[in-house]
């Protein structure tokens, strides 16, 4: 009689049946950021300034989260892969989203060296996590079926939204697919569905195609999305180089959004900055963007809405042109390859009919902000 073993681990198992053997593995791991002490002006109509933790209540740098990533080998050089991670906030013990347990990753998929991988679920856009690398210092070096994504949250991370579907910067009830060839060339795409009787309604896809070659990683993305029959698009190009120890990163984004019977809204947005990391626990990081807009309408509240969103107000009957500029710089101190220190701050100043909630109609912000990240 075949006998069957089951041995389940936190970092490693395997399992044996009718013969046939194949090697699997869950993963616990996670991250912690803590903002400890966060000062902001302009943080109420008034014009004072608050002292806290993390901004506006979350971390500087880095949603904490916590997760469970496994992998099992079918044979044929094929593996099952998942990914289940939950985001929470370290300053309070709060969830990120209640309700929802795994509000950052729930996708399951199959991977190999032929088809590379293919997921379906909830994860980040295929957009999002490619630009990450040239909209963000603080991201991937290179191209990479993982997660490039963005920092969490600060006034330098708005180019983030021109990389969101339909329902945000992580796509529900989607498809993706995921490459990186051995040639340094990745391309990936990914396509949401809207669940609904109205096929299109809600729905998006995105496309990006990008080349790791020697010191630099270029390339761009497309994006579509479709929200109540307002559809946008999101062009996109950007790269990084590295060079001994720094590395500098540059891209450009140009949107255009549809608004009802109101002019069709234009963005246009660049962004360019600068890591340096020498020998030594100590890297800088320094980095500046513009974002621009031409025919824009304000939301219920009187603000510029994120691209890609759908929540201009349908009453508003007039638009608006302006832009918003930030210039951003930051320091680390990495105790450990796990934990690290950091000192940031942003200066934000918008310019126009360019207006956002977090001012309360003040026309610039300025952050500063000290904190610990560790993993596990």
């Amino acid at each position: 009689m075949k006998q069957k073993y089951l041995a389940l681990a936190v970092a490693a198992g395997a399992f044996s049946a009718s013969g046939a053997h194949a090697q699997s593995s869950v993963q616990l791991y996670g991250l912690i950021d803590l903002s400890a002490v966060a000062y902001t002006t302009n943080a109420d109509a008034a014009g004072n300034h608050v002292i806290g933790m993390g901004h506006e209540g979350e971390p500087w740098f880095s949603g904490s989260r916590w997760g469970l990533r496994g992998k099992e080998d079918i044979g044929g050089g094929s593996k099952i892969v998942f990914d289940l991670e939950s985001e929470f906030v370290a300053a309070n013990g709060a969830s990120e989203d209640p309700g929802q347990i795994f509000d950052r990753d729930a996708w399951v998929g199959i991977e190999n060296a032929t088809i590379g991988q293919l997921s379906a679920g909830f994860r980040d856009t295929i957009a999002k996590d490619f630009s990450g690398l040239y909209g963000d210092p603080y991201t991937s070096m290179r191209f990479s079926p993982g997660e490039g994504a963005y920092t969490n949250s600060n006034n330098f991370k708005q180019l983030i939204f021109y990389s969101a579907g339909p329902t945000g910067t992580r796509n529900e009830n989607g498809i993706q697919w995921r490459k990186l060839f051995s040639n340094g060339i990745y391309a990936a795409a990914g396509y949401q569905f809207s669940n609904s009787t109205q096929f299109a309604n809600g729905s998006g896809y995105q496309g990006a195609l990008g080349w790791n070659v020697g010191p630099a990683s270029i390339g761009g993305f497309y994006n579509h999305t479709n929200n109540d029959g307002f559809t946008g698009q999101t062009y996109s190009v950007g790269g990084t180089y590295r060079f001994g120890m720094s590395r500098v990163n540059a891209g450009y984004f140009h949107y255009t959004g549809k608004q009802g019977a109101l002019p069709e809204r234009q963005d246009n947005a660049w962004t360019v900055s600068f890591r340096l990391a020498p020998h030594g626990p100590l890297d800088y990081e320094l980095g500046y963007q513009q974002m621009h807009v031409k025919n824009a309408a304000y939301d219920s509240d009187g603000n510029i809405p994120n691209a890609n969103s759908g929540l201009f107000d349908p009453a508003a009957t007039t638009v608006h042109n302006g832009y918003k500029e930030t210039l951003y710089a930051s320091t680390f101190y990495h105790l450990t390859k796990r934990t690290e220190v950091y000192l940031a701050a942003d200066y934000m100043r918008l310019h126009g009919g360019y207006t956002v909630a977090g001012t309360f109609g003040h026309n610039n912000q300025f952050e500063v902000a000290t904190g610990i990240r560790t993993r596990f």
